[in-house]
Protein backbone atom coordinates (compact mmCIF):
# COMPACT_ATOMS: atom_id res chain seq x y z
CA UNK A 1 0.00 0.00 0.00
CA UNK A 2 1.04 3.45 -0.92
CA UNK A 3 0.53 6.14 1.91
CA UNK A 4 1.61 9.71 0.10
CA UNK A 5 3.47 11.93 2.40
CA UNK A 6 4.76 15.72 2.24
CA UNK A 7 8.15 16.89 3.73
CA UNK A 8 7.79 20.14 4.89
CA UNK A 9 10.10 22.49 6.88
CA UNK A 10 9.71 25.48 9.06
CA UNK A 11 13.18 26.55 10.64
CA UNK A 12 14.62 23.67 10.49
CA UNK A 13 12.12 21.17 11.68
CA UNK A 14 11.95 19.02 8.83
CA UNK A 15 8.70 16.53 9.30
CA UNK A 16 7.05 14.29 7.09
CA UNK A 17 2.97 14.71 6.84
CA UNK A 18 0.85 12.28 5.82
CA UNK A 19 -3.18 12.82 5.78
CA UNK A 20 -5.32 10.07 7.23
CA UNK A 21 -8.92 10.59 6.42
CA UNK A 22 -8.80 7.93 3.77
CA UNK A 23 -6.27 5.27 5.01
CA UNK A 24 -7.10 2.18 7.08
CA UNK A 25 -7.34 2.24 10.03
CA UNK A 26 -5.13 -0.85 11.20
CA UNK A 27 -1.28 0.96 10.23
CA UNK A 28 0.72 0.86 12.60
CA UNK A 29 2.29 4.73 12.82
CA UNK A 30 4.82 4.05 15.06
CA UNK A 31 6.51 1.65 12.67
CA UNK A 32 5.84 3.72 9.84
CA UNK A 33 7.61 6.81 12.20
CA UNK A 34 10.94 5.40 12.61
CA UNK A 35 11.28 3.79 9.03
CA UNK A 36 10.70 7.38 7.22
CA UNK A 37 12.33 9.35 10.04
CA UNK A 38 15.27 7.23 9.49
CA UNK A 39 17.80 10.31 7.81
CA UNK A 40 19.45 7.40 6.07
CA UNK A 41 16.32 6.73 4.29
CA UNK A 42 16.50 9.92 2.47
CA UNK A 43 13.06 11.38 3.07
CA UNK A 44 13.57 11.20 6.74
CA UNK A 45 14.00 14.00 9.67
CA UNK A 46 12.47 15.02 12.95
CA UNK A 47 9.35 13.02 13.21
CA UNK A 48 5.90 12.03 11.50
CA UNK A 49 2.65 13.84 11.52
CA UNK A 50 -0.92 12.64 10.45
CA UNK A 51 -3.49 15.41 10.13
CA UNK A 52 -6.34 13.11 11.31
CA UNK A 53 -10.29 15.02 11.76
CA UNK A 54 -11.25 16.46 14.98
CA UNK A 55 -14.86 16.53 16.78
CA UNK A 56 -13.67 19.89 18.47
CA UNK A 57 -10.95 21.41 15.50
CA UNK A 58 -10.80 22.01 12.36
CA UNK A 59 -8.44 19.16 12.25
CA UNK A 60 -6.25 16.84 15.16
CA UNK A 61 -2.94 16.42 14.48
CA UNK A 62 -0.38 13.46 15.89
CA UNK A 63 3.08 13.38 16.35
CA UNK A 64 5.85 10.79 16.34
CA UNK A 65 9.05 11.15 17.19
CA UNK A 66 11.91 8.90 15.12
CA UNK A 67 11.76 6.06 17.97
CA UNK A 68 8.53 5.65 16.96
CA UNK A 69 7.03 7.47 20.21
CA UNK A 70 4.08 9.26 20.19
CA UNK A 71 4.92 13.01 20.96
CA UNK A 72 2.58 16.03 22.35
CA UNK A 73 3.57 18.80 20.01
CA UNK A 74 6.15 20.79 18.56
CA UNK A 75 5.24 24.82 17.74
CA UNK A 76 6.99 24.31 14.24
CA UNK A 77 5.01 20.88 13.34
CA UNK A 78 1.88 23.00 14.24
CA UNK A 79 2.34 25.67 12.02
CA UNK A 80 3.11 23.49 9.24
CA UNK A 81 0.11 21.72 9.31
CA UNK A 82 -1.92 24.70 8.91
CA UNK A 83 0.24 25.40 5.14
CA UNK A 84 -0.51 21.50 5.05
CA UNK A 85 -3.91 21.93 4.43
CA UNK A 86 -4.17 24.78 3.04
CA UNK A 87 -1.35 23.86 0.10
CA UNK A 88 -3.68 20.55 -0.04
CA UNK A 89 -7.22 22.18 -0.44
CA UNK A 90 -8.38 20.25 2.83
CA UNK A 91 -9.39 23.77 3.74
CA UNK A 92 -9.71 27.51 2.37
CA UNK A 93 -9.70 29.09 5.89
CA UNK A 94 -6.89 31.26 6.88
CA UNK A 95 -7.84 30.73 10.48
CA UNK A 96 -7.50 27.68 12.08
CA UNK A 97 -7.47 25.60 14.88
CA UNK A 98 -5.31 22.16 15.29
CA UNK A 99 -6.34 19.64 18.35
CA UNK A 100 -2.71 18.63 19.80
CA UNK A 101 -2.01 16.57 23.19
CA UNK A 102 -0.79 19.84 24.70
CA UNK A 103 -4.36 21.45 23.28
CA UNK A 104 -6.28 23.20 20.55
CA UNK A 105 -4.43 25.33 19.05
CA UNK A 106 -4.84 28.36 16.72
CA UNK A 107 -3.04 29.59 13.67
CA UNK A 108 -2.91 32.25 11.04
CA UNK A 109 -2.24 32.43 7.89
CA UNK A 110 -1.52 35.32 5.54
CA UNK A 111 -1.74 34.45 2.36
CA UNK A 112 -0.52 36.63 -1.00
CA UNK A 113 -1.64 35.42 -4.16
CA UNK A 114 -2.73 32.10 -3.05
CA UNK A 115 0.59 31.72 -1.45
CA UNK A 116 1.34 30.73 1.84
CA UNK A 117 3.45 33.57 3.37
CA UNK A 118 3.49 33.01 6.46
CA UNK A 119 2.03 31.26 9.71
CA UNK A 120 1.73 32.75 13.01
CA UNK A 121 0.80 29.82 15.97
CA UNK A 122 -0.29 30.60 18.94
CA UNK A 123 1.66 28.15 21.34
CA UNK A 124 -0.10 29.01 24.59
CA UNK A 125 1.13 30.36 27.81
CA UNK A 126 4.07 28.72 29.21
CA UNK A 127 3.08 25.90 31.94
CA UNK A 128 5.42 25.94 34.65
CA UNK A 129 3.52 22.83 36.66
CA UNK A 130 5.91 20.17 37.39
CA UNK A 131 2.93 17.72 37.33
CA UNK A 132 2.29 18.63 33.62
CA UNK A 133 6.17 18.44 32.26
CA UNK A 134 6.43 16.30 34.10
CA UNK A 135 9.50 17.17 36.33
CA UNK A 136 10.25 15.42 39.69
CA UNK A 137 11.09 18.34 42.24
CA UNK A 138 9.39 19.27 45.54
CA UNK A 139 8.81 23.17 44.40
CA UNK A 140 5.39 24.17 43.15
CA UNK A 141 7.17 25.19 40.13
CA UNK A 142 10.49 23.92 38.13
CA UNK A 143 11.60 26.96 36.53
CA UNK A 144 15.50 27.15 37.62
CA UNK A 145 18.06 24.34 38.83
CA UNK A 146 21.28 23.34 39.44
CA UNK A 147 21.38 19.35 38.06
CA UNK A 148 24.76 16.95 38.26
CA UNK A 149 24.82 14.77 34.94
CA UNK A 150 27.33 12.16 34.25
CA UNK A 151 29.26 12.96 30.77
CA UNK A 152 31.77 10.87 29.88
CA UNK A 153 32.39 9.44 33.53
CA UNK A 154 32.43 13.24 34.60
CA UNK A 155 29.64 14.31 37.07
CA UNK A 156 29.36 18.38 35.48
CA UNK A 157 26.99 20.66 36.83
CA UNK A 158 24.31 22.33 34.71
CA UNK A 159 21.35 25.44 35.47
CA UNK A 160 18.90 23.90 33.90
CA UNK A 161 15.23 25.58 33.35
CA UNK A 162 11.93 23.68 31.87
CA UNK A 163 8.39 24.43 30.88
CA UNK A 164 5.89 22.82 28.15
CA UNK A 165 3.66 23.65 25.63
CA UNK A 166 1.94 20.81 25.58
CA UNK A 167 5.65 19.26 24.94
CA UNK A 168 8.57 19.41 27.58
CA UNK A 169 11.17 21.71 26.82
CA UNK A 170 14.79 22.27 28.43
CA UNK A 171 16.81 25.43 28.52
CA UNK A 172 20.32 25.17 29.34
CA UNK A 173 21.95 28.62 29.52
CA UNK A 174 25.76 28.18 28.57
CA UNK A 175 28.72 30.34 27.84
CA UNK A 176 29.84 28.75 24.67
CA UNK A 177 27.99 27.22 21.95
CA UNK A 178 30.54 26.52 19.09
CA UNK A 179 32.56 24.05 21.01
CA UNK A 180 29.64 22.23 22.05
CA UNK A 181 30.23 18.71 22.46
CA UNK A 182 25.99 18.76 21.57
CA UNK A 183 26.14 14.50 20.68
CA UNK A 184 27.27 13.31 24.08
CA UNK A 185 25.53 16.25 26.22
CA UNK A 186 22.07 16.16 24.31
CA UNK A 187 21.62 12.57 25.49
CA UNK A 188 22.43 12.54 29.00
CA UNK A 189 20.08 16.04 29.73
CA UNK A 190 17.40 14.47 27.23
CA UNK A 191 17.58 10.81 29.37
CA UNK A 192 18.23 12.68 32.77
CA UNK A 193 16.34 10.68 35.78
CA UNK A 194 14.84 14.03 36.67
CA UNK A 195 12.60 13.22 33.77
CA UNK A 196 10.01 10.57 33.85
CA UNK A 197 9.54 11.19 30.17
CA UNK A 198 12.43 12.06 27.97
CA UNK A 199 12.61 16.22 26.91
CA UNK A 200 13.93 18.32 24.08
CA UNK A 201 16.82 20.55 25.00
CA UNK A 202 17.68 23.81 24.05
CA UNK A 203 21.23 25.12 24.78
CA UNK A 204 20.72 28.79 24.38
CA UNK A 205 23.47 32.07 25.19
CA UNK A 206 22.01 34.89 25.52
CA UNK A 207 24.32 37.57 23.77
CA UNK A 208 22.99 41.00 25.11
CA UNK A 209 19.69 42.00 26.02
CA UNK A 210 18.32 42.11 22.72
CA UNK A 211 19.91 38.78 20.95
CA UNK A 212 19.47 35.11 22.24
CA UNK A 213 21.46 32.44 19.88
CA UNK A 214 20.80 28.70 20.40
CA UNK A 215 21.92 25.10 19.68
CA UNK A 216 18.38 22.85 20.04
CA UNK A 217 18.65 18.68 20.39
CA UNK A 218 15.66 16.96 18.85
CA UNK A 219 14.30 14.34 21.66
CA UNK A 220 14.92 11.25 19.99
CA UNK A 221 16.73 12.56 16.92
CA UNK A 222 19.86 14.41 17.24
CA UNK A 223 20.55 18.22 17.26
CA UNK A 224 18.08 19.89 14.51
CA UNK A 225 18.52 23.20 12.22
CA UNK A 226 16.06 24.76 14.59
CA UNK A 227 12.91 24.22 16.91
CA UNK A 228 10.07 26.85 17.31
CA UNK A 229 9.37 26.22 20.53
CA UNK A 230 12.53 25.74 21.91
CA UNK A 231 12.95 29.42 20.94
CA UNK A 232 9.95 30.35 22.43
CA UNK A 233 11.52 28.66 25.97
CA UNK A 234 14.99 30.06 25.81
CA UNK A 235 13.00 33.32 25.36
CA UNK A 236 10.81 32.59 28.07
CA UNK A 237 13.04 31.41 30.59
CA UNK A 238 15.67 34.35 30.12
CA UNK A 239 13.22 37.08 29.94
CA UNK A 240 11.70 35.67 33.31
CA UNK A 241 15.74 35.38 34.90
CA UNK A 242 16.10 39.05 33.62
CA UNK A 243 18.72 38.31 31.22
CA UNK A 244 16.88 39.91 27.86
CA UNK A 245 13.97 41.62 26.73
CA UNK A 246 10.38 40.32 25.87
CA UNK A 247 11.11 41.07 22.04
CA UNK A 248 14.51 40.19 21.84
CA UNK A 249 15.53 37.89 18.48
CA UNK A 250 16.19 34.52 18.69
CA UNK A 251 18.85 33.27 16.25
CA UNK A 252 19.08 29.39 15.52
CA UNK A 253 20.94 27.64 12.45
CA UNK A 254 17.60 27.81 10.32
CA UNK A 255 17.67 31.62 10.71
CA UNK A 256 15.85 34.13 13.11
CA UNK A 257 12.38 33.59 14.91
CA UNK A 258 10.19 36.16 15.67
CA UNK A 259 8.42 35.38 19.33
CA UNK A 260 5.43 37.74 20.49
CA UNK A 261 3.65 38.12 23.96
CA UNK A 262 0.29 39.38 23.70
CA UNK A 263 -1.95 41.03 26.39
CA UNK A 264 -2.94 37.71 27.92
CA UNK A 265 0.47 36.56 28.62
CA UNK A 266 0.21 34.14 25.27
CA UNK A 267 3.20 33.21 23.41
CA UNK A 268 2.70 33.43 19.64
CA UNK A 269 5.37 32.41 16.91
CA UNK A 270 5.66 33.69 13.19
CA UNK A 271 7.72 32.48 10.35
CA UNK A 272 7.70 31.01 7.23
CA UNK A 273 7.32 27.00 6.03
CA UNK A 274 7.81 25.52 3.01
CA UNK A 275 7.19 21.84 1.00
CA UNK A 276 10.43 19.88 0.72
CA UNK A 277 9.01 17.16 -1.62
CA UNK A 278 6.17 14.96 -2.00
CA UNK A 279 6.12 11.18 -2.18
CA UNK A 280 4.86 7.53 -1.80
CA UNK A 281 6.22 5.20 1.30
CA UNK A 282 5.31 1.89 0.77
CA UNK A 283 4.03 0.10 3.85
CA UNK A 284 3.81 -3.71 3.95
CA UNK A 285 1.15 -4.56 6.80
Amino acid sequence: MKIHFTKMQAYGNDYVYVDVSKLPENINWNEVAIQISDRHFGVGGDGLVLICPSKVADFRMRIFDPDGTEAEMCGNAVRSVAKFVYYHKMTDKTTLTIETLGGIKNLYLTVENDEVVNIEAEIGKPIFNPELIPVDTEGEEFVDETVKVNIGGRMTYFRMSSLSWGNPHTVIFMDDLENLDIETIGPAIENHVIFPKRTNVTFAKVVDEHTIQIREWERGCGETIGCGTGCCTALVFANRLGMCAKDATVMQIGGPLEVIWDEKGLVHMKGPSHVVFEGDYIYEA
